[in-house]
């Protein structure tokens, strides 16, 4: 069978590879190769987006600015692996997510975490576009394709999808099927990054610089928020001058830098500096990183700090993000050995069975927060508890599982 990064397949679809040579010996003297990219185009149109999932990420994207504008009093919860290197185990996740999405959606707005690339220090992995086969081949075209069935899927699922936007082409491949963006902490100063978030059609948080200072994040949503031109490709694969409108659904990610910056004296500093900047005093904040000191386990302690600020009453809160896998923990990528299931090939993760209780906690806070600001709920309390599956028989009665159901203990305290 053809393989998608196959030149024979790319000329079949009208890309033709890169045979000019370079006469005058001054240009491309460190490129090895050149080879040939699908265009954006050509892949939408081979896996379009179903009615379903285009009112699914409209959705979303519409009541993810409501909280960000502060008329929807939930919280955001970015939740998921922090990176996706496997097809079946995201869509596991999904599943499980979904249930508790669904469950606690009166108080959480929860968006599945789906990161395809992956900046890198030095060297290493980056990311399930880049390099989907796990081995240094770099079928690049094979894991755009692969990146756009996941997103379909989890959207079939219900469930919108959040990404880091890395590269400055992915956008066009995948961005139609994205609720919520990330720039990361190494591209938040980067000019590049502030004119694509100025144009992205979804809410973009932009990570605090990875020293910890807020300024370049609150820079960057000061000129994602303004109209740009830049260079770049469009849907058909030609270079273009593209004009945005600007982006006004940014907001501040807090991830720490030397020091953690979760605590409430740390968001009253980020929130004066977006203050200065006439800009919404709000933030989201990171568990991970340098929030929990590099230790996954502790993401529990952050979100039980962050918690408590909540259920005080802090509504400068808007959101948190949370890396969360099917099993503790990371794992290196060895050569000729399957990586262990539901174990993060990138940073160390929470497991299931720790993120529904800490999101069970979350939403109690939310709930605590609103009965002291006396805001009216997003939805009726009235709604009907959702069908959970026939092994959490003990849903309506609010008491303890058996230990055989001790993983969906968190549903009892709802």
């Amino acid at each position: 069978m053809t393989l998608p990064d196959d030149w024979r397949h790319d000329r079949e679809v009208g890309v033709q590879p890169d045979t000019t040579l370079d006469t005058t010996r001054v240009d491309d003297v460190r490129i090895g190769a050149v080879r040939p990219l699908i265009s954006p185009a050509l892949l939408l149109d081979d896996m379009p987006a179903p009615d379903s999932a285009v009112r699914l990420v409209e959705g979303a994207r519409t009541e993810l600015a409501k909280v960000l504008a502060g008329t929807d009093d939930r919280l955001i919860v970015v939740v998921g692996p922090c990176s996706i290197h496997d097809h079946d185990q995201a869509l596991e996740y999904a599943r499980h997510l979904k249930v508790v999405a669904d469950a606690l959606k009166d108080d959480l707005l929860v968006v599945m975490r789906v990161y395809f690339e992956k900046p890198r220090t030095t060297v290493g992995w980056k990311g399930y576009i880049n390099d989907p086969r796990l081995d240094g081949s770099f079928r690049i075209n094979e894991g755009l394709r692969k990146a756009r069935e996941l997103l379909l899927d989890v959207a079939a699922i219900g469930l919108p999808a959040g990404t880091e936007f890395l590269d400055l082409l992915s956008p066009q491949y995948i961005a139609d099927l994205v609720s919520w963006g990330a720039i990361g902490a190494r591209t938040t100063e980067s000019q590049s990054h502030r004119q694509l978030a100025s144009g992205l059609s979804c809410p973009v948080g932009f990570k605090n610089g990875t020293d910890g200072g807020i300024k370049v994040a609150a820079d960057a949503i000061l000129a994602a928020n303004a109209p740009h031109a830049f260079m770049g490709m469009t849907k058909m694969g030609q270079a273009a001058i593209f004009e945005t409108r600007g982006n006004a659904d940014c907001h501040v990610i807090l991830r720490g830098g030397k020091s953690p910056n979760y605590k409430a004296p740390d968001v009253t500093a980020a929130c004066g500096a977006l203050a200065e900047r006439a800009l919404r005093e709000q933030v989201m904040i990171d568990f991970s990183h340098a929030n929990s000191e590099k230790k996954h386990g502790r993401q529990i302690d952050v979100g039980a700090d962050v918690a408590a600020q909540i259920s005080g009453g802090d509504r400068r809160i808007t959101g948190v993000m949370i890396e969360s896998h099917l099993a503790d923990g990371r794992q290196d990528l060895k050569p000729g050995v399957t990586p262990a299931w539901g174990v993060s090939i990138t940073d160390a993760c929470i497991s299931w069975a720790d993120t529904g209780p800490l999101l069970t906690r979350l939403a109690k806070a939310v709930r605590e927060r609103r009965a002291l600001t006396q805001s009216t709920p997003w939805r009726s309390r009235s709604t009907p508890r959702p069908v959970l599956p026939a092994r959490c028989a003990t849903w309506d009665s609010g008491r303890a599982l058996s230990p055989a159901c001790s993983t969906w203990s968190w549903c009892c305290s709802w």
